[in-house]
């Protein structure tokens, strides 16, 4: 992929499902941006980053993307999408097996994406343990470990830093940078203005049915202003 060419790009989108939430929502991601999807609650954003996906069609407009749905593109949901009844390693091999074939070699190389993502999350002594058993932060520890196995260029994220303690957010955030700074652009659906401030580098606001894209200074100087 060339450097100039996006990774994603928005044009004239309507979203919602029996009618519109959110309308004329055009923007674009390029490599190494990080976009924070903020608004009040059941304004769109969950289904702006589902549509983003593949998983819901849009009610009009257009979305482009870039990379490859199967192993490019990372989507850590709102409700996890882990498989219960598995182990830990098994769901976040996952996210390994997603972006490597099955090659010769292949195999080892999974083997480390995920021990280094089960160690970089502080979930290692969880590797056998079935995700059922585990408390709701430990279920979001290892939705973003599958994602770090996966490395994807592009990382829809709902919410996951939601149920984590301030500890464990810090770990979580350390992981995700790591991954950030190898090349993966990230959208991450979020409520905590503090949140917003250590990963993004842009906001996109949806409110009243609206969307507004900015860049992570002028939503400091508007976030200024307010207060």
């Amino acid at each position: 992929m060339g450097q100039d060419r996006p990774l994603l790009v928005l044009e004239n989108l309507s979203i919602g499902y029996n009618a519109v939430l959110a309308s004329e929502i055009s923007a674009r991601i390029n490599a190494g941006e990080v976009i924070a999807v903020l608004g009040p609650s059941g304004v769109g954003k969950t289904t702006l980053v589902r549509t983003i996906a593949g998983l819901i069609e849009p009610i009009g407009g257009r979305v482009d993307l870039h990379v490859d749905r199967r192993g490019g593109l990372g989507y850590i949901p709102q409700k996890l999408g882990l498989v219960r009844h598995a182990s830990v390693y098994h769901n976040v091999n996952l996210g390994a097996r997603a972006s490597l074939p099955v090659l010769q070699g292949g195999s080892e190389e999974r083997k480390k994406r995920v021990n280094s993502a089960l160690i970089a999350l502080g979930i290692e002594e969880k590797t056998t343990e079935p995700v059922r058993r585990l408390s709701g932060g430990q279920l979001r520890r290892v939705a973003t470990a599958r994602a770090l196995a996966q490395r994807p260029s592009l990382l829809l994220a709902d919410e996951f830093l939601s149920e984590l303690d301030h500890n464990t957010v810090d770990v979580v955030i350390a992981a995700v940078k790591e991954m950030l700074d190898a090349g993966t652009s990230m959208v991450m659906v979020e409520h905590h203005e503090e949140n917003v401030a250590l990963l993004a580098t842009r906001v996109w606001l949806i409110e009243d049915e609206k969307f507004y894209d900015f860049s992570i200074d002028e939503w400091r100087e508007r976030v200024g202003e307010e207060e």
